[in-house]
This record gives structure tokens, sequence and C-alpha cells, in this order.
């Protein structure tokens, strides 16, 4: 009779245990069981997936196996703290932690810890989960997040320079008025000769002028008009683009260095958006170099097939790469002041007419470059 009790004792055991097995086999989290010496006497299906180990490699072996070195040089310590002591760091609480592939990949895992007292000592059941598909949501979220965000900012930019620009005009219009009649006055006054004084009139009428051009397409530019194509002389318009820029920038003794390819064809472009543009580069060039011992900025233009380039380059010290990734980005700057609009903008504004805007950040003791191109023609008119 003892015998067919033991008998059935076995067989119920045999059960539970592969009964036992198919479960932790079928588990979709890690399951991997150790013992006081901190060497696994199980590992699931999906620790082997996870891991990329074979159980029958792992099972005797220190479980640091499936550790970073960071994580496995301290790892014994602590089992045999908690012995000592009985000072929970981690069993019954579920934290992340990085695991490692056989590959060598470290990854991040969800670990809870849980401890059992069997007739052969203590063991401890560790479950695992891979966080990465969850950390890849998470990723993504951010994103879409943040593109969210940069979105309201645009969408109020877009309306706050729309108001700007239709708040500004009666100010600027009155400006122009008011210069008239004082320039009207002077022509029929005692100071009628002072050429000086009339001129400088003349010119800050012009400004005026340009200003509320420039504002004009402003409103044009957020409310997604087309621009206003002219056929202009690129070499004439930079020209007086540059002379604005340079006399209104403190540019002291920085050198200016033209290079420009004589019998460029015209291009049909808005002037004032492309004025915008180059006075942009400009700018940027000026302030990149006011602090150094070589002060230069350098502008050179030629024609490239059917397309005019740009190019505006100047001795600073260049533009990190992890800068150029972002910086054509609305809202991109290295600067104390500004909005970061300014090469957003312009690039917007060259791939509207066909062209593009491109930086070669420079670097190793060579400055920054922009290279603007525009079509000689309007592509509609290349027919």
């Amino acid at each position: 009779m003892p015998n067919d009790v033991d008998g059935k004792d076995g067989h119920l055991a045999g059960v539970s245990e592969a009964r036992l097995l198919s479960v932790l086999d079928t588990a979709v989290d890690g399951i991997v069981v150790m013992n006081e010496q901190a060497r696994i006497l199980l590992f699931n299906s999906a620790c082997e997936r996870l891991f990329g180990r074979a159980a029958a490699d792992v099972v005797g072996r220190n479980v640091s196996i499936i550790m970073p070195p960071d994580y496995a040089a301290e790892h014994d310590a602590y089992v045999a703290h908690y012995l000592a002591t009985g000072e929970r760091r981690i069993i019954g609480i579920g934290r992340e932690v990085r695991g490692q592939h056989s590959d060598g990949t470290v990854f991040p895992v969800e670990l809870s810890v849980g401890e059992a007292h069997t007739p052969d000592g203590r063991q401890f059941i560790g479950i695992l989960r891979d966080l990465r598909p969850r950390k890849q949501v998470e990723e993504r979220l951010n994103q879409l997040q943040a593109q969210l965000v940069h979105m309201a900012r645009v969408n109020a930019m877009d309306e706050m320079g729309a108001a700007i620009a239709h708040e500004l005009n009666q100010p600027l219009t009155a400006v122009m008025l008011y210069l008239q009649a004082v320039a009207r006055r002077l022509k029929s006054g005692p100071a009628a000769d002072d050429a000086m004084t009339l001129d400088v009139l003349a010119r800050a009428v012009k400004e005026a002028e340009r200003a509320g051009s420039i504002i004009q397409h402003m409103r044009q530019f957020v409310e997604k008009r087309e621009p206003d194509r002219r056929t202009v002389d690129m070499a004439r318009l930079i020209d007086e683009t540059l002379e604005l820029t340079m006399l209104g920038a403190s540019v002291g003794d920085i050198e200016v260095r033209r290079d420009v390819e004589a019998g460029l064809p015209p291009v049909d472009v808005d002037p004032v958006q492309i004025q915008q543009v180059l006075a942009n580069l400009f700018r940027n060039a000026v302030e990149a170099v006011r602090a150094c011992d070589e002060r230069w900025i350098g502008i050179a233009v030629r024609r490239s097939g059917d397309r005019i380039v740009v190019g505006v380059s100047d001795s600073g010290p260049g533009i990190p790469k992890e800068t150029v990734r972002g910086l054509f980005k609305a809202f991109a700057t290295t600067k104390r002041t500004g909005l970061g609009l300014g090469l957003a903008i312009s690039r917007t504004i060259a791939q509207n007419h066909g062209g593009d805007l491109v930086v070669d950040g420079g670097g190793g003791g060579r400055g920054a470059t922009f290279t603007l191109t525009l079509p000689t023609r309007h592509p509609e008119k290349t027919q």
C-alpha cells in the first residue's frame, strides 16, 4: 500500500511540475529563478528571447550574465547584504533596471522580485518585462506633443504677424507724410539750398516706403500669398541690400569681399522678399565675426546652369554640428535676443521662389557659408 501511495504522489508531483513548466514557458514576461548564491535555477522561454541566451547555457551560472557590467559588479554584494541584514532594496518593489542581450545590447527592463523559502534554501523569483516598446511609444508621444506645441506657436506667430503688419501700416504712413511735408517746407523756405538735409529726408522717405513694402509682404507671407515677382538684376539687388545692411549694423572695420560673376542673367523674384533673405544672411555674418581677430564677410555670386547661386561666408568660428541640424526650424536660435524665425522664414521664401537655402557650418578654423539658389526664370515662364 505505501508503494501505491508513493506512486500516486510521484505522479501528481510530476503532473504539477509539468504544468508549472508549461505556464512558465507560455508566460509573456521573462521569469528567472536564482538561489542564495545568485545562481540561475530556472530561465523561461521569454527570458531566452529577451536576452538571446538558451536556458541550458545559463542555468547554474551567476545571474549577472544577463546584466550590464556596472550592475553585474554590484549584484552579488546586494544579495549578500540582504541575506545578512534583511534590508530590502528591490525585493517586493518593482523598478526599472537594465539588462544586457548576448550581443551586448543594453536595454531597459521592469523588474519585480519575490522571495520563496524552500527545502533547498531561499530562492528569488524575478519577473522581467522589456520596456523598449513602452519607451518607444512614450518617445513618439513626446515628439507629437512637441510638434503640437510648435504648430501652436507658429499659428500664433502667423496671427501676431498679420496683426502687427496691420497696426504698423497707419503710423508708418503718417511718418512718410510728415517727412514729405518737412521736405516740401524746406524746399520752399530758406533751407532750399541745403542739399545734404534734403538728401537725408529723401533717403528717410525711401526707407519708410521700403519698410511699408516689407510689412505688406510680411502680411502676404503669413497669409500664404504668392510672391510679387519682377525681373531684377541680382547683382544690383545684392549691392543695395549690402549698402543698407552695412550702414546700420555698426560694422566698424569688417571687410566685405565681393565676388560677382560678370554677365549674370536677370531673375524673376519678389525683390522685397529676396532682400529680406539677403539682409538676414548679411546681418548674421556680421554678427558671427564681430568678436573675431580676422573680420570679413564674403559674398560670391555666380551662375550654375539655369540658377543663380549666392554664397555668403564669414571668418567666424563656424556653427556646431548639433546646431546646424535644427538651424532652419522656427524658434531655433543661438542668440540671446530674437525669436529664431529669420532663417526659417528665409528658407521658406527661397523655396517659394523655386530655390533653396542651405548651410555649411564650417568649423576647424573655417567659418560658416550659407548658399542661396534661385532659378533665373520663374518656373511657369520656362516653358
